[in-house]
């Protein structure tokens, strides 16, 4: 830990109307941690062993889920870090530990939307850094930033690129979603935008809002996103798993003292409606799970491997 080498990850796991217990997409966060890991000079755990660890920590606190119909779940938080006893400047070479922890939650960012600030004057990855990866690094120093932000009334932070600070690359703690209506003069489909970077986290949740658009037969563009293009959006989304979907109302950045609004109501707005519709909806069994996301958590006490 002297050198933070470690990386984790965070999923959720939520009771069924019938009361089984489903994990959303565990297998997209195992290939996650394997590409942290490779970062930071850890062993990259196997998929079938991520998983069964998951669905032990689940099935052995399952009393801890919270019921269908509150729309909260169970957080699931697998850490994996280095544990040999050495203080050299060199990787570890005997021991590592995978801790899965799981807790009771409800939405991270509530339900209502949010004002979002522009951070001018810190960067959180490097152009050719860690970006991608999820190690506690890229976020224990965001925490100061984020707390002065929220006591100038802003309930999320969002990043620039750090070379040029010309592009959108993801807010603090979400993944950053751009939405464009349906043009219904010309006929152009709804479209939604997600910001192309190796700086970035490779967002469970943003995936999953990228397949959902597709089958709603949305256009879907995942490029680069230039800082202009705030001006053009008629939504804009936070996406994440601690998070959900949360509707950002503004965004602002004060060092060129400009703002740009979404939402003039408190509510999101209709394409936020129905993806967050279909998504909660096959977490919590209410939709059929078309795209075969959700795994069922088993008998911690089964002969099978847990999954």
């Amino acid at each position: 830990m002297n050198y933070g080498q470690q990386c984790y990850e965070g999923l959720k796991a939520f009771r069924q109307k019938d009361g089984q217990i489903r994990i959303f997409r565990p297998e997209q966060n195992a290939l996650r941690m394997q590409h942290s890991a490779s970062f930071i000079c850890l062993p990259e755990p196997p998929v079938d062993h991520f998983l069964k660890c998951v669905h032990l920590a689940v099935a052995n606190n399952a009393a801890y889920v919270p019921p269908y119909g509150l729309g909260a779940g169970m957080y699931i938080r697998p850490l994996l870090f280095a544990t040999g006893e050495q203080l050299g400047l060199n990787p570890p070479t005997d021991k590592y530990t995978l801790f899965v922890y799981v807790i009771p939650t409800g939405v991270y960012h509530g339900t209502h939307p949010i004002d979002a600030l522009i951070l001018d004057d810190f960067d959180r990855a490097a152009p050719q850094g860690t970006g991608s990866a999820k190690v506690g690094g890229n976020y224990a120093p965001v925490f100061k930033h984020a707390e002065k932000a929220k006591q100038m009334g802003y309930g999320i932070t969002l990043h620039l690129d750090a070379k040029n600070r010309t592009h959108i690359e993801e807010f603090s703690t979400s993944g950053f979603i751009g939405m464009i209506h349906e043009n219904k003069e010309t006929g152009e489909p709804a479209k939604i935008v997600v910001p192309q970077s190796n700086s970035v986290i490779n967002s469970v949740t943003v995936n999953s809002c990228i397949e959902i658009a597709k089958f709603f037969g949305w256009n879907v563009e995942y490029r680069p996103v230039h800082y202009d293009e705030l001006s053009t959006f008629n939504e804009v989304v936070a996406a994440g798993t601690a998070a959900a979907l949360v509707p950002i109302k503004s965004i602002t950045q004060l060092s060129k003292d400009a703002k740009f609004e979404y939402l003039k109501e408190d509510e999101p707005g209709p394409m936020m409606k129905e993806l967050v519709r279909v998504l909660k909806g096959v977490q919590q069994g209410n939709e059929p799970d078309t795209f075969g996301w959700c795994q069922l958590v088993s008998d911690p006490n089964a002969t099978s491997n847990g999954h």
